[in-house]
């Protein structure tokens, strides 16, 4: 092509390690792609300084929000650069579909021809772990004339994210126990259950190829709305009449949920009364063609069919069983049909056209909810770049945003298997999820429960369970979500000083590596995103110039797969003896619909304090309230630091608004192949060779045979490991473990009022 320039970092490099590549027909159809818009780099500083400006107390731009055309006006593109751009993707054969208010983004179609005739790239299918994905195979090209306004095209592959949820796992409650026992995975209509880490259960040292034999040995503990509004400080405040009433929070997904199962969940759980609602949307762009397709109508299915998608079904369940009194709106465009053709081309699918659709639209949600994740190392320049704008523009309306930082601990790509850095993201044991890593949204990672593995539950819980009121007596000890053998709170409780030993002895029982596992919150740093000057504020931040994942944490899973929390599906439907088989679940998919319920419940509180009710992004005000009780990055941490120890329990907490999580890491298992394709997986520390291992990947189980296993380090090629080269370790003040910790929401609620009222 005459005249044109490549756009650096729009395509990925997957050819050394993809196979079978082959071209793609070029009449394939590539819909709704995105065209991404580059503002000038002085309307991008004036963003930047208008939203600082809206999160200053003192400042008279505090909270006064922005609507999507006064945002595109003030932000956006220039229209003349808008029509020319417009014309021309339309002189390449392209339809122009919308062009949003935002000025940032133009939504278009064509074919891949198309594509390989306006962006001299072609559309290429790549086989990667077993797994087909298309994506182009060089940088695109455009024109010199439009190099200063296009910064990409969002759409030329199909890496969509992933959702932040475990495995959901079905059982039933045995009143003898006061337990969920599990339900044979040969009659249940679940998936394939977790196996719990123990290395020296006896049934671990005879397993061979069925790890689910052992799996919910001792039964299973399943929290319930009741539980957790005891544990966060919800419940006292709810008793003053803060449900999340008047706050619209929206959960964006991909499929569909039937409705009746939330009104199932809330009267189950004594939530009805509080007069919160649900309704399932598919929300269209402001103009233009329609690229928000229904989830059931595009595959046949209609709601009486019973389909649930379980990401669905937990973010509205517990954003509710937060927030009751608040309005819940589960936003879904569909990603695939029935067949799994994809009905949107742009990455993150159905995710981002939900909530761009709704950012931009004319009913605006207050908060909103994304349980979906992939590394920055995955995700191509323009995709990155128009969802950091998707997020700039939420903050700058008033929108809350809270989003998942993944699975699978220092690297999120990696949900429901082991980190494997010869893989999409390129090499690297370490990522971040580019979903999070915006400065204008609140990332929230996981923690778990401490009491199962310090053997103080019943000072914690009631002995005789009530599972829908709840049992949890007071806060529970929490550690960072880890159920890997890198979990060093575990590894004492099994009697070692360190995982590394914890490990190595687990691995001469399991040479088959059955029970390695990545699953763990997720925390790291961006390799794209600059740190924030609200995020430096307090103790122990970190010290790089990076923004760093997570901001909070809130319970999403259990070492050894122990605890969850209980769902109601269409297909296994809650009742009040808990008779049946019940879905129990888990992930940060969890932890961010919770978080969003808490802000409905400060954004109640605002609004009846005559005060604006929509708060923009959360993590400002989180961090100054934190450096109040963890002390600032210089100087002597103030006492309130050891106070608010979520060690101490309910025991000198009280009057804290943070539990500062500071024992155990979300280390967890990596390999990489002794033999066979590949380059050496980064940031791994190796610490034994397994035979006939195998990776389970959506197609089945895959043989790759000998691996070297290890844990994930910050080193890139580390001869041992500690707690200051683990990926990584929890401490006092914030850590990539677990941010600033979980809160008690009743004192934070207090906390965010009064620091809106006076800026201190």
């Amino acid at each position: 092509m005459a005249n044109t320039t490549a756009v650096p970092r729009t395509h990925l490099n997957l050819a050394p390690r993809a196979s079978a590549v082959k071209a793609v027909d070029d009449s394939l159809k590539m819909k709704h792609l995105q065209l991404v818009l580059k503002p000038s780099a002085q309307r991008q500083a004036a963003l930047e300084k208008l939203i600082t400006s809206q999160h200053d107390p003192h400042s008279p731009s505090y909270r006064k929000w922005l609507t999507p055309q006064q945002y595109g006006e003030s932000f956006g593109v220039a229209d003349a650069d808008i029509a020319t751009v417009s014309a021309w993707l339309e002189a390449q054969g392209f339809t122009v579909n919308t062009v949003y208010p935002n000025k940032t983004q133009i939504d278009f179609s064509g074919t891949a021809g198309r594509v390989r005739h306006a962006f001299a790239t072609h559309e290429m299918v790549y086989t990667i772990n077993g797994e087909k994905h298309l994506s182009n195979d060089s940088d695109i090209r455009i024109p010199v004339a439009l190099q200063s306004v296009v910064a990409g095209v969002m759409g030329l592959n199909d890496f969509h994210p992933r959702p932040m949820h475990t495995k959901p796992q079905l059982a039933r409650w045995n009143a003898s126990k006061q337990r969920f026992m599990q339900t044979p995975a040969s009659t249940a209509k679940s998936s394939k259950a977790k196996t719990p880490l123990s290395a020296f259960d006896k049934k671990l040292a005879q397993a061979t190829d069925t790890p689910d034999a052992v799996n919910f040995t001792n039964g299973a503990r399943g929290l319930v709305p009741g539980d957790l509004a005891t544990m966060y400080g919800v419940d006292k405040i709810r008793k003053n009449g803060i449900t999340g009433k008047g706050v619209k929070i929206a959960v964006v997904d991909s499929y569909d949920m039937v409705p009746a199962d939330w009104s199932n969940f809330v009267q189950n759980f004594h939530l009805d009364s509080y007069g919160g609602t649900f309704t399932q949307i598919n929300p269209a762009p402001p103009s233009g063609v329609n690229n928000c397709l229904d989830p059931d109508a595009v595959a046949g299915y209609t709601q009486d069919d019973g389909y649930d998608d379980g990401e669905t079904l937990l973010d509205a369940e517990y954003a509710a069983a937060i927030a009751p009194g608040a309005t819940i709106q589960a936003a879904i465009c569909s990603s695939y049909d029935a067949d799994f053709n994809a009905t949107t081309d742009n990455f993150f699918g159905g995710v981002f056209i939900a909530a761009s659709n709704l950012i931009n639209g004319a009913s605006r949600p207050d908060i909103i909810s994304a349980s979906y994740g992939f590394g920055e190392g995955a995700t191509d320049a323009a995709s990155k770049q128009a969802i950091d704008a998707m997020w700039a523009q939420a903050d700058a309306e008033g929108i809350s945003v809270f989003v998942s930082t993944g699975d699978s601990g220092s690297n999120p790509d990696f949900n429901g298997s082991v980190i494997y850095g010869n893989s999409y993201d390129g090499t690297s044991a370490v990522d971040a999820n580019s979903f999070a890593t915006s400065p204008h949204v609140t990332a929230v990672g996981g923690t778990d429960t401490a009491d199962v593995l310090d053997g103080t539950s019943g000072q914690y819980f009631k002995v005789a369970k009530d599972l829908t009121k709840g049992s949890a007596l007071s806060y529970v000890p929490e550690i960072p979500w880890n159920e890997s053998c890198g979990n060093e709170v575990a590894a004492k409780s099994e009697g070692y000083n360190s995982n590394v030993k914890f490990c190595k002895d687990l691995f001469k029982f399991d040479t088959k590596g059955l029970y390695a596992t990545s699953e763990a919150g997720s925390g790291g740093p961006s390799s794209i995103d600059r740190k924030p000057a609200w995020q430096s504020l307090v103790f122990n931040a970190a010290k790089d110039q990076t923004r760093d994942l997570p901001d909070v944490s809130l319970f999403a899973g259990s070492y050894g797969g122990y605890t969850y929390v209980v769902t109601c599906t269409s297909a296994y439907p809650c009742t009040p003896d808990f008779s049946g088989s019940t879905t129990l679940s888990g992930g940060t998919s969890l932890s961010s619909p919770m978080f969003a319920g808490m802000q409905a419940l400060i954004d109640q509180k605002m609004d009846n304090s005559g005060q604006t009710l929509q708060q923009g992004n959360a993590a400002p005000t989180l961090y100054a309230l934190a450096a109040k009780e963890f002390g600032g990055p210089t100087g002597t941490a103030p006492g309130t630091l050891a106070a608010c120890n979520a060690d101490n329990g309910a025991t000198g907490t009280g009057a804290c608004v943070f539990h500062n999580v500071t024992r155990g890491s979300i280390s967890t298992n990596c390999y990489e192949e002794s033999s066979g394709e590949g380059t050496l997986t980064n940031n791994c520390y190796f610490l034994a060779d397994l035979s006939n291992y195998s990776i389970n990947t959506i197609f089945g189980p895959i043989p790759i045979g000998a691996v070297q296993m290890g844990l994930t380090s910050t080193l890139t090629s580390p001869t041992g490991l500690n707690a200051k080269n683990e990926a990584f370790t929890a401490r006092p003040g914030w850590s990539f473990a677990s941010g600033l910790g979980s809160v008690n929401a009743g004192n934070l609620v207090k906390a965010w009022v009064a620091y809106a009222k006076s800026g201190k």
